[in-house]
């Protein structure tokens, strides 16, 4: 049985869907054929996987009253969301644009993701032991200042840079036990062009942070594991394409998930990768996630 604990600190959003032909260009004013408004957020979809894949998860963050919809469907997961502050503000929003081929475009306003306070992160993590696992990503404030409390009291700490812009740099990112990126945020991660091959920009940022394990994805190229002189690929799970938004969110969450139940690194990227290709096979972020028995039958015999 796993007895650690997942503190999940971040996003949650209430997400706008537009669906429509092809993404909108600059100038263009495009109609939708439908749309719908869903629960979102990159924190609260890595702890809707993490829960549906089997851990004991924490929700920490911040929304408005609007928001409150969004608790509901967390804790129908499983999910404790006792450490979500709610205030008189507005709950993060994500304006959603996805095409006919499944793809999407996202416009975010942080909302309540960008008034948590120090005093907030203080009192949430104080609640954690050491040995368990908090779960970043970069939609909310005081990151670097969460990950220097985390590391504090011995958390484990997860980090997935997304949405990517200059603010990374300044992170203490040597603390960061797993860093998730993919290819785009990877390459630019390690200073090195856009159109860098994966395992050149893998094999880099295992040199800049060596105390990290490494996880890449790179679409249709799969996904890719570094960590010391270790390394592991999976290619794709084929399935049909209806959305993509919270498919790394989903690969993220198993892969973790499948790490604390004792699976290899190949056999975490199969599961994670099984899982993400069924999300994207659903309409939805969080809805679209699955629950643990529709993933874990991946052979723990795997080549390591």
């Amino acid at each position: 049985m796993v007895l650690m604990k997942v503190l999940v600190y971040g996003s949650l959003n209430i997400d706008l869907l537009f669906f429509v032909d092809h993404i909108a260009s600059p100038g263009e004013t495009i109609s939708s054929s439908s749309f719908e408004r869903s629960a979102g957020g990159k924190g609260a979809n890595q702890a809707a996987a993490l829960a549906k894949a089997g851990l004991s998860v924490t929700m920490a963050g911040k929304i408005g009253h609007d928001g409150l919809f969004l608790l509901k469907l967390l804790e129908s997961y499983g999910v404790d969301t006792s450490a979500v502050i709610r205030s008189d503000g507005a709950t993060g929003q994500a304006i959603i644009q996805i095409d006919k081929n499944g793809q999407n475009c996202i416009v975010l306003y942080s909302g309540g993701n960008g008034e948590i306070t120090l005093d907030e992160i203080e009192k949430t993590i104080a609640g954690f032991n050491a040995g368990d696992i908090i779960v970043l990503q970069n939609e909310i404030v005081h990151t670097g200042k969460i990950m220097e409390r985390a590391k504090k009291q011995k958390m484990r700490i997860c980090f997935n840079p997304s949405p990517f812009n200059e603010k990374i740099a300044s992170l203490p990112l040597h603390t960061v036990d797993w860093l998730f990126v993919n290819e785009i945020e990877g390459a630019a991660l390690a200073k090195l062009p856009p159109d860098t091959e994966p395992q050149t920009a893998l094999d880099r940022l295992v040199k800049l942070f060596p105390s990290a394990e490494i996880i890449l994805t790179a679409g249709n190229n799969g996904a890719f594991y570094g960590y010391g002189e270790k390394r592991e690929s999976r290619g794709i799970v084929k399935s049909p394409v209806v959305d993509t938004t919270g498919a790394g969110d989903t690969f993220t969450g198993f892969f973790l998930a499948a790490r604390e139940k004792n699976f290899s690194a190949a056999q975490s990227l199969a599961i994670a990768g099984k899982a993400a290709s069924i999300a994207v096979s659903r309409k939805g972020a969080m809805e679209s996630i699955p629950f643990e028995g529709e993933v874990f039958n991946i052979d723990r015999h795997l080549k390591n």
